[in-house]
């Protein structure tokens, strides 16, 4: 079975560039993540981008499944992109190692329209905790692998408040995004106030 990290890798740096820092992350009993950072590019001068590295290793396996299939399953990596200068966003790294083990640490998949919370705010003096699940395909296209391997598709991370996050609970992920889109919200703003949820 070929390793599909280096080829996730060249894909990063083929979408977003050279990454300019990168850490590593392994928690007990899973593989080892990292988290790579994109320094900001071109038109979008201030946005930083992270990618984690190594989710996609093993497929994500349904947590009602009696065993997991070492090959088929989606596969997936997060990518955060968050303005630059305004805050401490590099000690985000940690958070997203730990997101991005949660398939292999707590069973989950991780898809579209999921909400993910880290407990802690994403970096000092973040008003976020959890993030939103968007769709991939923007930023950085499909990895198709070699059958039977499912594609390794590329995530995007929208921070939320934790008011969003609860409001996102009760009338889903559409409405969410809806009302950040009527809003004007600037998703990359590491300091956004909460939309308005009346």
């Amino acid at each position: 079975m070929a390793d599909v990290l280096p080829l996730v890798e060249a894909r990063l740096r083929s979408a977003l560039g050279e990454p300019d820092a990168r850490a590593a992350v392994t928690f007990l009993g899973t593989d080892r993540i990292e988290v790579l950072r994109f320094p900001a590019l071109g038109q979008e001068g201030d946005v930083v981008r992270y990618a984690t590295l190594g989710m996609s290793a093993q497929p994500m396996a349904d947590p009602t499944a009696a065993l997991a299939d070492p090959v088929k399953g989606p596969r997936a990596e997060l990518v955060l992109s968050v303005r630059a200068g305004a805050a401490d966003t590099d000690k985000v790294l940690r958070p997203l190692a730990v997101l991005a083990a949660s398939p292999q640490v707590e069973g989950v998949i991780v898809a579209p329209g999921a909400s993910l919370d880290v407990g802690e705010p994403l970096w000092p003096g973040a008003p976020f905790t959890s993030v939103l699940v968007a769709e991939p395909g923007g930023l950085v296209e499909d990895l198709e692998l070699d059958a039977p391997l499912d594609p390794v598709r590329f995530l995007p991370l929208l921070p939320m408040t934790p008011n969003e996050a609860a409001w996102k609970r009760v009338h889903g992920a559409p409405a969410l995004q809806e009302r950040w889109l009527t809003h004007g919200t600037d998703l990359r703003d590491p300091s956004r106030r909460s939309v308005p949820l009346d």
